[in-house]
């Protein structure tokens, strides 16, 4: 009987014909060179938290769950193998004095993964955690183990595993900080009249916002030193973060299922009950949240200025629809970066992410989301790698500058398509071309 691998959300699933746990990259080698032979098709598995069928496979599945661990630190250039888990690679760098320079929301994803789907924080002078790499080592179609040159690492980096398994990561790190967190009640219509200077009142801006309400919660991240950690009480941090952001929330989204009628007072009681509060601790403890609620997710990359009118639009239709939905839409933003693939490449840029409750029917919503950031934005709009979106090779080429460079170089590095799978397929075109 086949092994069953689910995705975090639960709807991707995999039925691969073996799963191998390699501890070297010798090993992932061998495994590869094996399923050529074979005629096996390959995928890599991180922490399962991509939404799409990235990982995939009915071939073989690698789990990187002993790939693991820091293998090389130089001055700021941190060496890292693949499965590391990015909470536990922040703990082993303040070990070291020194920290990741952004990072997203959540961090049980793997290096590699994260990396792979553009991975990403908020900050207008700061990009994506892709951003972040200076190399990567990989094991080829091939079998061979290869350190990347310049080109592969603005391809890999941000490369959904097309190129290869990537066996360890190279980051440039920062001396370890600290942020001061502000946390606060805020309004729609004043963040969004505000939107040209909102980002800049802080090195980390995002907000989160309430459909059926005008109200928002925005955080302002501040980068201070380590010498001004102020944690919070560890009684306001587990009735935070634990009781109302995720045991509350999570029983009325189950409530809003049986009673849709109950989300709108639910939302507009939310920013009242999450407060505000003012915090300072270390940067990774600050960047990430633990997210125990289940969703389904897309999210929508466009020129920053845009955000506004796609916003205002989104509120438009849900009153319309008659929509009710009880997770908030996040909005944050990112430097432009060169990475061919990555959603911000050579501009400013803004995201829209928008959840669906795991037991709530999705497709309505998330695909309205997705054709009002493009009907805004058109070619601009870039979906997330990791999450749900519809579009394919066709429509995402014209919205990447190096995207035929970045489909030329996997077709050269993996002529059979080895590493390919119906997502791959879908949103690269199929190997060989």
């Amino acid at each position: 009987m086949a092994t069953e691998w689910r995705n975090w959300a639960g709807d991707q699933v995999s039925r691969p014909a073996h799963v191998l746990s390699p501890a070297t990259a010798d090993e992932v080698a061998a495994a590869v060179k094996d399923a050529g032979r074979d005629g096996l098709r390959v995928r890599m598995a991180g922490a399962g938290h991509s939404f799409t069928g990235a990982a995939v496979t009915d071939g073989l599945l690698l789990r990187p769950d002993r790939l693991t661990g820091i293998v090389a630190i130089t001055g700021d250039s941190v060496t890292v193998r693949a499965g590391t888990r990015l909470h536990a690679l922040s703990g082993l760098l303040a070990a070291h004095g020194l920290a990741l320079e952004n990072l997203g929301d959540i961090d049980v994803q793997t290096v590699a993964g994260a990396i792979s789907t553009g991975t990403h924080g908020t900050g207008l002078a700061y990009g994506g955690l892709a951003t972040q790499v200076t190399g990567l080592e990989l094991v080829l179609a091939d079998g061979s183990v290869v350190q990347a040159d310049a080109d592969l690492v603005a391809a890999a980096a941000v490369g959904l595993g097309a190129y290869g398994v990537i066996t360890a990561v190279t980051l440039r790190c920062v001396p370890a900080f600290a942020l001061r967190a502000e946390e606060t009640a805020a309004k729609l219509g004043d963040l969004l009249d505000r939107w040209d200077t909102l980002p800049a009142e802080a090195d980390h801006v995002e907000f989160y916002w309430w459909p059926h309400t005008d109200d928002c919660q925005l955080k302002r991240n501040t980068r201070v030193p380590l010498a001004e950690v102020a944690p919070l009480p560890r009684w306001k941090a587990v009735l935070d973060d634990e009781l109302v952001a995720n045991a509350l929330f999570g029983a009325v989204c189950r409530a809003g299922v049986r009673v849709p009628a109950l989300v709108p007072p639910a939302n507009r009681l939310a920013t009242r009950l999450l407060g505000s509060r003012t915090y300072t601790d270390r940067s990774w403890k600050v960047f990430a949240h633990r997210r125990r609620v289940r969703f389904h997710e897309t999210e929508w990359a466009l020129p920053r200025a845009l955000l506004p009118d796609v916003l205002r639009e989104l509120d438009a239709t849900i009153r319309r629809r008659g929509w009710r939905i009880s997770f908030p839409v996040e909005v944050r933003v990112a430097a432009g970066d060169d990475r061919w693939l990555s959603t911000a490449y050579g501009r400013e840029t803004a995201y829209l992410a928008a959840h669906r409750y795991v037991r709530e029917p999705w497709a309505d919503y998330l695909g309205a989301v997705g054709e009002i950031v493009r009907s805004v934005a058109g070619t601009g709009a870039r979906p997330h790698w990791g999450k749900l979106h519809p579009l394919a090779a066709a429509e995402l080429a014209p919205r990447y500058p190096r995207f035929a460079d970045a489909v030329a170089l996997r077709a050269r590095l993996d002529p059979d398509g080895r590493f390919a799978n119906s997502y791959l397929d879908r949103v690269l075109g199929r190997v060989p071309l």
